[in-house]
């Protein structure tokens, strides 16, 4: 299935754990640090959560030309201590690889959120698909600052789903 973003209605809803889903338009990254960062300004991000989705990627430097280097994902449970409680704020699409806590699964459930997964080594993959790239917050934070990228036929499978299904 296509997911555009920012979604909106029910194009979570349809989604199952085990679908293929191709992303395009506006995907934030955010890793650790931007993570404790969201925790601690729910009521208030630099983004609004509502309709958008959070990439778990460590981007590297952009080759000349390019908007950014490899865009491969960062391992997902690093981000399982906030996850729930930004869920509970508003957002509802979460992407990166590997595995996540029972609680983050729950939470998924529970606020009709889902975890998309992407596989690890396909960073080159992943950055053909990136359009543009732009700091949003925290520039500080270097190469873990929080980005906007714009994606075009961004691959993706449905790990976890808004009704609680999990891709065995």
């Amino acid at each position: 299935m296509n997911l555009e973003l920012p979604y909106s209605g029910c194009a979570l809803e349809r989604m199952r754990a085990g679908d293929e889903v191709i992303i395009s338009g506006r995907l934030y990254v955010g890793r650790d640090q931007v993570h404790k960062r969201l925790f601690t300004c729910l009521d208030n991000p630099p983004f609004s959560f509502k309709g958008n989705a959070v990439y778990y990627m460590g981007p590297s430097p952009a080759p000349q030309g390019y908007p950014v280097g490899a865009a491969g994902p960062t391992t997902s449970s690093r981000m399982d201590p906030y996850s729930p409680s930004l869920l509970e704020a508003g957002l509802r699409v979460m992407i990166g690889k590997g595995p996540r806590s029972v609680e983050v699964q729950r939470a998924c459930a529970r606020f009709h959120g889902v975890y998309l997964y992407t596989y690890g080594g396909c960073g080159a993959l992943y950055s053909s698909c990136i359009k543009s790239c732009r700091i949003v917050a925290y520039p500080e934070l270097g190469p873990e600052a929080l980005l906007e990228l714009e994606v075009e036929n961004f691959p993706s499978i449905c790990f976890y789903d808004a009704h609680g299904g999990k891709l065995r």
